[in-house]
């Protein structure tokens, strides 16, 4: 970050008022009947009817389109163990990236919780005014245990966009890249480097799309887990290998696709060279990839490659999923967020990039083509048809796995 940047970024977030985030009334409040029907007396028949009927809540208060967005600071950006109160400005970012493309209300909320059980007895207890909780930049292994049990706990959506934000993105560019590629999802041979949140999560939905256990290769900071390895938590279990590879140039050489969800370099020329031919590269870390775009096209030129920047072609960016997969749970009252619903979010992504783009899209990004082929596999963040399309997909998905209120 430049210095320049860093500056206006600190002016920016300064700005009277500071912050990003403020809340506004919804309904008149200009005369004394007004505010006898917003407060006393009048509150007194909406308390009286959610009293009888607990989801009345959803008709007389702001629940039905309200987000918690809550975190305990243990895995904030690139960041790290920041604390919660310095992942206040991420959290009010998220916040305007929900309403801003799909018009939810959301509360930010840090949570001073060292331990899982603190912040999911928390979450529990104050979950109850609000029609869905997003998790945020919690550290793993912990970020599984938490996202589980609550979701457990609760009846209405418990969604953790480091998980299955980034996961179902990642499969539906995947999906389009292979079709590109000439290649099928039950044939690839899949490497992962980068054994956390994202990592195992997108590794869990590519097998619910029909993945071979056998073909993901995943790797850590110790290189390539495989079942003689006696440090692995349940997590990573469920992925070890009975395989005689060891490092991550060994589990490269022959492979369809790269994933990574790791760090910077760690995907070296050599590697890439000794990849399957039309390769797959999705170098996800930021800001700085596992491999530099201009350095991978030089090396291989049958490739398809997305990062997750945005001045590179093929951004896999997680705001073309969370706030329309809410928006499909809120708009059916879902008391979960489902399997079926992570699939049919993938499907939708995938399906709107193959169907030409509009000339406004066009116009935004100032340029005068984007078509479906290798440098344009996923829709762009500021496609109007995301919110018809993805929250349409996920609502019908929530009404047929049988988690919709209405």
């Amino acid at each position: 970050m430049s210095k320049n940047f860093k500056q206006r970024a600190l002016e920016y977030h300064e700005r009277a008022p500071a912050g990003k985030l403020a809340i506004h009334v919804t309904k008149p409040t200009a005369t004394q009947d007004d505010l006898s029907l917003a407060y006393s007396p009048g509150v007194a028949a909406p308390v009286r009817a959610i009293v009888e009927d607990p989801d009345a809540a959803y008709r007389y208060t702001g629940k039905s389109n309200l987000v918690a967005v809550i975190t305990d600071g243990t895995a904030v950006l690139g960041l790290g163990n920041v604390g919660p109160l310095a992942s206040k400005p991420v959290m009010e970012g998220k916040a305007v990236l929900f309403k801003r493309f799909a018009n939810i209300d959301v509360y930010d909320i840090e949570v001073n919780a060292p331990h899982p059980e603190e912040f999911i007895n928390t979450v529990a207890r104050i979950a109850s005014g609000f029609g869905g909780i997003n998790l945020e930049d919690i550290a793993a292994p912990h970020c599984f245990e938490i996202e589980k049990r609550l979701s457990e706990r609760l009846d209405i959506p418990v969604f953790h966009d480091d998980q299955h934000g980034t996961a179902i993105i990642t499969a539906a560019g995947l999906l389009n890249a292979l079709e590109i590629q000439g290649k099928k999802l039950e044939d690839a041979r899949i490497v992962c480097v980068g054994a956390g949140a994202a990592g195992i999560a997108s590794m869990r939905l590519l097998l619910r799309l029909g993945a071979h256990r056998t073909q993901i290769f995943m790797v850590d900071r110790k290189g390539v887990i495989h079942d003689q390895r006696t440090d692995l938590n349940e997590f990573k279990q469920l992925f070890a290998q009975e395989t005689e590879l060891r490092t991550l140039e060994d589990a490269c050489a022959g492979a369809d696709v790269f994933i990574g969800l790791s760090g910077p370099d760690i995907l070296t020329q050599e590697m890439l060279r000794s990849m399957a031919p039309r390769p797959i590269v999705f170098a996800l870390s930021n800001p700085d990839p596992e491999i530099m775009p201009e350095l991978a096209h030089a090396t291989r030129h049958d490739l398809v490659m997305a990062t997750g920047r945005s001045d590179f072609p093929n951004q896999v960016n997680n705001v073309l999923g969370f706030p329309f997969i809410f928006r499909g749970a809120l708009d059916v009252r879902a008391r979960h967020i489902t399997d079926e619903m992570h699939v049919a979010a993938v499907h939708a992504l995938a399906g709107l990039a193959r169907e030409p783009v509009p000339q406004d899209v066009l116009d935004a990004y100032g340029t005068q083509q984007l078509e479906f082929g290798p440098e344009y596999i996923l829709p762009t963040p500021f496609d109007p048809r995301l919110i018809d399309t993805i929250p349409a997909a996920v609502a019908q998905a929530a009404r047929d796995s049988g988690v919709a209120r209405v």
